[in-house]
């Protein structure tokens, strides 16, 4: 396989992934590409790396198309930059992932303090993205059956393996040519749901998304952009996977829906004395929406 690690901003987690991908126990894995997507912190010159320097930055999905189009093996692994991987991962991914193949295939992913991050989806759906969005229920987010209704598929857990709907994108195993076959990652989405767009596309020729509990990783996730620009971004793929599936309209007004019920739960906190402006946060949840429109 090839190894296609998307980068931008701080090098080190960058080079920290590189050097134990070529530290690897083994020889499955062919190469190493660093698709450099503009970052303004370029990657180096780096021995044993083939470096794709992008001229602008175009999100993951462009960043993995960029990379896809030097991979001659037959499979290609994506990695987020900020995943930490044990010496012995690769072969392990790959002795998982073979009797599946074709298909994309994703290891368990913890993060840094042992939790995992829900690997397995179901394919999205207004409900989910409702109750989500319902911030009174932040409270109640460990518990299993909130997970099941935000579309987290619980039966992903350590030491499991299962098909599912779709694998999240911090680390996918994937059949080169079948996904070179349908144009690969839409660079429409510029960061969220692209993912989701390229498994549901692929399940239509009937390859699976799979789950391998039995190998795992540590990803940090979410450390070099602004919590706010992160929250629009998902809103926007979100938006936009919706109008190319169906149901944007639906969407938009479930969301909106949500907003003023937590409007109202905030209304009744502000009263309370808790510090929180309602009127505010109700402005800011039905702004995000709007940047979603275009």
């Amino acid at each position: 396989m090839t190894a296609i690690i998307p980068h931008y901003g701080d090098i080190e987690p960058t080079m920290s992934l590189v050097r134990s991908l070529q530290n690897q126990a083994g020889d499955a894995l062919a190469e190493v590409i660093v698709c450099d997507d503009a970052s303004p912190i370029r990657f180096p010159e780096t021995e044993g790396v083939q470096l794709v320097e992008r001229r602008t930055n175009g999100g993951f999905g462009s960043a993995v198309n960029s990379g896809l189009a030097l991979v001659n093996t037959k499979y290609a692994l994506v990695l987020n930059s900020d995943v930490e991987v044990g010496r012995t991962f690769v072969d392990d991914l790959l002795a998982a992932a073979e009797p599946w193949m074709p298909a994309v295939v994703s290891p368990q992913v913890h993060s840094p303090d042992g939790s995992p991050q829900w690997v397995g989806r179901h394919f999205p759906a207004v409900k989910h993205q409702f109750i989500e969005w319902l911030t009174p229920l932040a409270r109640y987010r460990d518990l299993r059956t909130l997970h099941e209704a935000v579309g987290h598929d619980t039966r992903c857990v350590d030491g499991v393996t299962v098909c599912v709907d779709w694998v999240v994108g911090a680390v996918m195993l994937l059949p080169t040519e079948e996904v070179r076959a349908l144009g690969g990652f839409d660079e429409g989405f510029f960061m969220n749901a692209e993912e989701v767009d390229l498994q549901r596309r692929l399940r239509r020729l009937g390859i699976p998304s799979v789950f391998v509990g039995g190998v795992s990783v540590q990803h940090e996730g979410g450390g070099s952009s602004d919590p706010q620009r992160r929250r629009q971004w998902v809103v926007d793929s979100r938006l936009r996977y919706a109008r190319k599936w169906g149901g944007a309209a639906e969407l938009r007004a479930s969301l909106a829906a949500a907003s003023a019920l937590n409007f109202g739960v905030n209304v009744l906190r502000q009263l309370a004395g808790r510090d929180i402006d309602a009127l505010a946060t109700l402005r800011q949840e039905l702004a995000y929406l709007r940047e979603g429109s275009r």
